[in-house]
């Protein structure tokens, strides 16, 4: 006799229980053909309407479906398996044991939550500020020869010349704030809740329920961190460092403005003992090239300061 598992509308797992049983639940209406189960031999959950017909599930006439199977073959397990797995339970939270099923809409509370320290979020920041920087290029680039061309052809008029000017410093910072704030936005939003630089440290941006954030959210979020860096210049950064090093959540301060977290990318998940606890090797290796480049920067600076100053001196 095969034995089921099934998930009630508050998600909770329910089993082992005999067929009899989920259909006896069906019929008093406590699962639809939307609640997912699972027996022994499946892949992964299912929805009840995949096995319904293995189930001999008695939908009411209304709906024009009368779903009958062997009950023999049911209990001694030869009825055949559903072959369809449809695109939403590939990705259900509740996949086969020993199985890797992530639904990052589904958060799962009450499990330890790994919060990213101010090395790993570090690290993701090299590496956003690398792509963001990249993309801010290649949009200033072309807007610079532009208005230069455009400068060059305004030779005689001084006001022109300064109205260009204007102009072109009013797109730079534009976007330079813009392009950052769209991008976070986009990616941490999305269904990966992380930018690129957070997906290679494995950490991602939530609420602090565990929820996905918005794009709005995750928009502003940018914005109230570059502001409050400009409007304190700077200070404002030192104390998120300070305050991600130190607070149990490792909240910024635009983390606690927007209500929000970087933990682990397996927080939140059914899989929670698959946090890193640790640095792990992309954040090694990028703090590590991060640290030659200041090492070689630092270098460069005493011996051009050593030239100078002998110079100077004859």
């Amino acid at each position: 006799m095969s034995e089921w598992y099934y998930a009630d509308a508050q998600r909770e797992r329910h089993g082992p229980v005999d067929a009899g049983a989920i259909r006896e639940k069906f019929r008093q209406g406590e699962l639809d053909l939307t609640a997912l189960v699972w027996r022994e031999g499946m892949s992964q959950w299912q929805p009840l309407s995949a096995v319904a017909e293995e189930l001999q599930l008695l939908v009411q006439e209304t709906t024009g479906i009368d779903l009958r199977s062997d009950y023999a073959a049911i209990e001694n397990g030869t009825a055949p398996e559903p072959a369809i797995l449809s695109a939403a339970t590939a990705h259900s939270p509740y996949a086969a044991p020993g199985s890797i099923s992530i639904d990052s809409n589904h958060v799962v509370a009450g499990g330890d939550i790994v919060h990213a320290g101010f090395l790993r979020r570090f690290a993701a920041s090299t590496i956003d500020s690398l792509v963001t920087g990249v993309i801010s290029y290649a949009l200033l680039i072309p807007l610079a020869l532009v208005m230069g061309v455009s400068v060059v052809s305004m030779a005689g008029s001084e006001m022109a010349n300064v109205g260009a000017m204007l102009i072109f410093y009013a797109l730079y910072y534009a976007i330079c704030i813009l392009v950052p704030a769209v991008y976070f936005g986009w990616m941490q939003s999305s269904s990966n809740m992380a930018s690129l630089g957070k997906l290679a440290v494995g950490a991602k941006v939530v609420r602090v329920n565990g929820e996905r954030i918005s794009f709005w959210r995750a928009f502003l979020r940018y914005i109230a961190m570059a502001g409050l860096a400009v409007v304190t210049c700077g200070v404002a950064m030192l104390v998120s460092a300070i305050m991600v090093g130190v607070s149990e959540r490792k909240q910024g301060l635009h983390d606690m403005i927007c209500d929000t977290v970087v933990v682990d990318k397996w927080a939140f998940t059914e899989h929670p003992e698959w946090q890193e606890r640790g640095l792990g090797t992309v954040t090694i290796v990028v703090l590590s090239l991060f640290g030659l480049m200041l090492a070689a920067t630092v270098v460069l600076v005493i011996v051009a300061l050593s030239i100078g100053a002998s110079g100077f001196n004859h």
